[in-house]
């Protein structure tokens, strides 16, 4: 036991490590106003400052790109959980056979390269409704299908860890109707799978650099890809930035969604 408790140990520090380290050589070549050349032991508490991270981030181009992603992954994550809540319910309760097909559907967009799919969609839109395709938020249907597989896998995984064809039952004969039924019972015990669901669209979509490229759409990514050549320091600064603050909300959402018991129907229902 004390073994298996070592190299657990071993192993998270190898890990940790794994991580770290590129995080702590980011942070000093984003905060340390020493050239590259000169960056060493001897040079490790000169020149640290948050200036770069300020000239980023206060820069208008900046705000417009973060906005402009913010909105995107909130509509995506929003459209996603309309889509699939209902779809994974249902196949759950009524169509347990046509769950592997909806799980091989769900990870297509591995499959499938992006540029594939902007061309062969874009292309057939163009003609018929022009508007969307130069419109930012034709970027929200894309970004629904490449997080599929996150999005999709983390409510069948909620859904698997609840008996819900029972819940569903035991709420029919108490005399609930199907949409009393999902909202009063299966979409609290859900919350986890829905907000795990939410979180990875979110944070997708503010990853996602090929398909806004090639519609020509100035995200998040579009931006520290376009401002690496006149403040690389500044891109590293946003980039570090968005790790540390991606980590805040994981730790905040395991803890948002920590299990507290399934919820059952009662005669009040």
């Amino acid at each position: 036991m004390n073994r298996q408790k070592l190299w657990a140990k071993l192993v998270l520090l190898i890990v940790g490590t794994f991580y770290v380290l590129p995080m702590l050589a980011m942070a000093r070549f984003s905060f340390q106003r020493v050239p590259v050349i000169k960056l060493g032991w001897g040079t490790i508490l000169k020149g640290w400052t948050i200036q770069p991270m300020l000239d980023a981030v206060t820069s208008s181009r900046f705000l417009d790109a973060a906005w402009l992603s913010v909105r995107l992954a909130v509509f995506t994550a929003l459209l996603s959980m309309v889509l699939l809540v209902p779809t994974a319910i249902y196949v759950h309760v009524r169509l347990k056979k046509a769950r592997p097909f909806i799980e091989i559907l769900s990870i297509l967009p591995y499959v499938v390269p992006p540029i594939a799919l902007v061309v062969g969609i874009s292309g057939a839109m163009r003609n018929i409704v022009p508007s969307f395709i130069a419109s930012p938020y034709s970027l929200v249907p894309f970004y629904v299908i490449i997080s599929l597989p996150f999005s999709f896998r983390s409510l069948d995984i909620g859904l698997s860890s609840i008996d819900i064809k029972t819940l569903v039952e035991a709420s029919r004969s108490l005399g609930a109707g199907w949409i009393r039924t999902i909202r009063s019972v299966i979409l609290p015990n859900l919350k986890v799978g829905i907000v795990n669901s939410s979180f990875l669209t979110f944070a997708v979509v503010l990853g996602e650099y090929t398909i806004a490229s090639l519609l020509l759409k100035f995200t998040l990514p579009a931006y520290m890809a376009e401002s690496q050549g006149n403040n690389p320091q500044g891109t590293f600064t946003v980039g570090l930035l968005l790790l540390v603050v991606s980590a805040a909300l994981l730790g905040v959402m395991n803890r948002f969604t920590r299990k507290k018991g399934a919820v059952v129907p009662t005669v009040g229902i």
